[in-house]
């Protein structure tokens, strides 16, 4: 037994069809500036890059596993 579409339904679809399209738009906006503004923050907390010491100059040695 089928049903037909209504065009209640396709003005309905249509609706939360743009809806939805808005929600994810503004959601992705806001992240991205979350995201673009973290990313700014952490640059500028950055710790200035000072000249290595002797124990920082040493090759790094990682333990063999057998």
């Amino acid at each position: 037994m089928g049903t037909s579409l209504t065009p209640e339904f396709w003005k309905l679809f249509a609706v939360l069809l743009g809806a939805s399209m808005a929600v994810t738009f503004v959601l992705s906006a806001a992240l991205d500036a979350l995201v673009v503004r973290a990313q700014q923050r952490r640059i500028r907390r950055r710790p200035e890059v000072s000249r290595p010491t002797e124990a920082s100059r040493r090759p790094h040695r990682t333990l063999a596993r057998l």
